[in-house]
């Protein structure tokens, strides 16, 4: 496996070494060891959560505060789409910059997201499924979100946005200037 830091510290692209032959294919998905020794991030993942979604479904901007933070490791089993995270570092050199990524079945890419980041995905193909692991449990009171055509943010999510489905509950999400001025 390849890991490569992004220009946002701490969010890193895993790329899998992939063996393929005539039954199919193999790789490793996550190994400790060789994450640590690369980024020096220790993580304990406690929770793994899958969604599936039909072609533009937007999830997102998602994260939980305070002692819920989570890291997270993201992938795409079937289908693809566009992953963004947004850092809510405030002492960051990166705080309020976006990242963006195409996961796909193809690729076998995954992102490494560290606590301290909005994280949300549309779904650029006919349906996806999308896996994560987390480092803390989910708490229903420490969720929130910045919604996702923030103009300040201005994230290309590279979809018609008149055609964005979301749920009621990512519509009614704050900006990422009322988030910050709270």
């Amino acid at each position: 496996m390849e890991i490569e830091a992004t220009f946002i510290k701490g969010c890193f692209v895993i790329k899998p070494k992939e063996i393929k032959d005539k039954r199919g294919s193999f790789f490793e998905t996550f190994n400790q060891k060789k994450f640590y020794d690369i980024t020096s991030f220790r993580t304990n993942f406690v929770q793994d959560n899958q969604s599936i979604s039909q072609k533009g479904v937007l999830r997102g901007l998602h994260f939980q505060d305070g002692e819920y933070a989570q890291a997270k490791l993201v992938r795409v089993i079937q289908g693809e789409v566009l992953d963004v995270v947004v850092d809510l570092r405030p002492n960051s050199e990166t705080y309020g910059k976006h990242f963006s990524i195409i996961l796909n079945d193809q690729n076998n890419f995954q992102l490494f997201i560290p606590r301290g980041f909005a994280h949300g995905f549309i779904t650029l193909s006919g349906k996806s499924i999308f896996a994560y692991k987390c480092d803390n449990y989910y708490d229903k009171s420490s969720e929130s979100g910045i919604i996702f055509n923030d103009p300040d943010l201005d994230i290309d999510w590279r979809y018609d946005l008149d055609q964005v489905k979301l749920s009621e509950k990512d519509k009614e999400l704050p900006s990422f200037k009322n988030l910050k001025n709270g």
